[in-house]
């Protein structure tokens, strides 16, 4: 059921992508999020799905992997687009029918919001764990919020927390489907019956996920005190992380892609049909 979901893994390559800096991805990824959420027509939205695409082809990950990476948030993506279909008003009707009323604004709010939702999965995988190491992504984070340290914030130990939580998603996941496969071999129904039922069906799988969880956290507790960690107060580097001008070209780059969905927000907008372009 879940073998073939693709967040939080990293795939090792020699693309641009996995050689860039990851202080330069982490700020490219908050470029890229700020002009997700700003595009508001067609053509700014576009550009958007332009650039997730790029990405991959730069990437070289398959887009068989990318669809997959949208697995986990299909049920969003359907309950998102139901209700802003459903919920949003207009003056005109597209669709009457009883209690229904479907407007040509709802259509258009569903569509885009399911996009931003594509592009925002899509492009953070891309940028982030796809394509950076989860020790990589450690340094990076450490690197770029270090001046908090002088307010005593821990910020490596922060970043270690996060890293690791993205590490074993598809941990988890893998135990998660091997639990579901030994419940089903002793005859257990996860399908069938009503809501109630199929809520109780989850108690055999979340309860010796749970207890595999815990046990993984403590013997990776024991493994770091094995190996003497103690933090991040003192310890040096093994890789040096260093910007290369390939790095700021490709910064400079998603700062102009965000110029040009305000732009395209503001200048490039008229309606065709249901939607603005």
């Amino acid at each position: 059921m879940f073998k073939d979901m693709t967040l939080g893994q990293y795939f090792p390559g020699n693309s641009f992508l996995h050689r860039a800096d990851p202080r330069v991805k982490l700020v490219a990824l908050v470029v890229y999020l700020v002009f997700v959420l700003l595009a508001k027509t067609a053509c700014a939205l576009g550009i958007v799905l332009v650039t997730m695409l790029t990405l991959a082809a730069v990437s070289r990950i398959p887009f068989s992997v990318l669809a997959r990476s949208l697995k986990p948030v299909v049920f969003i993506l359907l309950f998102t687009g139901v209700l802003n279909l459903f919920l949003t008003t207009g003056e005109t009707p597209l669709v009457e029918w009883k209690f229904i009323h479907i407007y040509p604004e709802g259509v258009r709010t569903a569509v885009y919001m399911m996009l931003r939702l594509v592009c925002l999965v899509g492009g953070s995988s891309l940028l982030l764990s796809y394509t950076t190491s989860p020790l990589d992504l450690t340094d990076a984070i450490e690197s770029l919020f270090g001046f908090l340290k002088k307010l005593h914030v821990p910020i490596h130990e922060f970043a270690m927390m996060m890293t690791i939580a993205l590490r074993f998603i598809p941990t988890l996941t893998e135990e998660t489907d091997k639990i579901i496969s030994a419940q089903k071999a002793r005859g257990a129904d996860f399908e069938s019956g009503g809501l109630v039922r199929k809520a109780k069906a989850i108690v055999p799988i979340l309860i010796p996920l749970f207890v595999s969880a815990f046990r993984r956290a403590d013997e990776l507790a024991e493994a770091m005190e094995c190996r003497c960690y103690h933090g991040g107060e003192g310890r040096t580097k093994l890789k040096v992380m260093r910007s290369r001008p390939s790095d700021y070209v490709f910064l400079l780059a998603m700062a102009l892609l965000c110029a040009g969905v305000v732009l395209a927000n503001r200048f490039l907008s008229f309606e065709v049909g249901v939607f603005t372009l």
